[in-house]
């Protein structure tokens, strides 16, 4: 189950807390959020969706608290509905128990002034959208502030009656940046983004229906990449080209 790989524990109790009681019913029905943890939505979005789909395996069943789901779906619900999907009636925050009965709880962090406060969370409905070319200072700037930079071409596998299209790297990928990964990792970190970032490749292709060759920036969050920009590659728009050969030598401030 790619959905709880990470979490420190190997083995399930089922029936889980969404009625599977067959594991490839449970995996199978898992693997449509894999898009929504990689538009990292909220830190504890996956604690929170394993805990239903794969609870650990132990006497009793641990139901994820009240406030987990809660702080969960003010996160992920808005990113949810960026993509026409409403936050399901089977995950209603008020069928958890309350803090104070075992549970598993939320996690947050304090601020300087010794305040809890929820980790705010990355991801908005402008992520992955193409954009428009700025001018080269404003390109560069966004790429000082990306962990990433790398110029690919995505090109599709399937024929266009397909209704899930799917799409592979092509061989040839230029990495302008690559921030704390090390230069031979990018090409897997990007094959695990194109496998589980759905809505974000839907994004890139809805104007690319059979591939194309883009520009993109973001985040590296452990294994994990996120596309914050991306701009459709082509020779007329000088500003990505310019912006391109002068990262180079570019020098960021601060």
């Amino acid at each position: 189950m790619a959905l709880c790989q990470g979490l420190g524990y190997s083995n399930m109790r089922l029936p889980n807390l969404l009625g599977h009681e067959a594991p490839g019913e449970a995996v199978q029905q898992s693997a449509s959020w894999l898009p929504l943890l990689a538009r990292e939505c909220h830190p504890h979005a996956r604690i929170f969706l394993c805990s239903l789909f794969a609870p650990v395996c132990l006497d009793r069943v641990i139901s994820p608290c009240r406030s987990l789901c809660e702080s969960v779906r003010d996160s992920c619900a808005p990113i949810m509905n960026c993509y026409g999907y409403p936050w399901p009636r089977i995950l209603q925050c008020d069928q958890f128990p309350k803090d104070h009965l075992m549970c598993i709880s939320s996690v947050t962090q304090s601020n300087s002034t010794g305040n809890r406060r929820w980790v705010i969370p990355q991801a908005s409905c402008k992520d992955c959208e193409l954009q428009e070319a700025n001018s080269p200072k404003e390109l560069l700037d966004i790429f000082c502030r990306s962990d990433f930079v790398v110029k690919l071409r995505l090109t599709r596998l399937n024929s266009s009656s397909s209704v899930v299209a799917k799409y592979s790297l092509g061989s040839r990928l230029e990495v302008l940046k690559h921030g704390p990964l090390l230069g031979g990792e990018m090409r897997g970190r990007l094959s695990l983004w194109l496998e589980r970032d759905a809505t974000c490749v839907g994004n890139l292709s809805r104007h690319h229906p059979n591939g194309g060759t883009f520009l993109l920036t973001g985040t590296v969050t452990g294994n994990r990449l996120l596309v914050n920009k991306a701009y459709s590659w082509s020779k007329r728009h000088r500003n990505l080209t310019n912006a391109a050969r002068k990262w180079k030598r570019h020098r960021c401030r601060g």
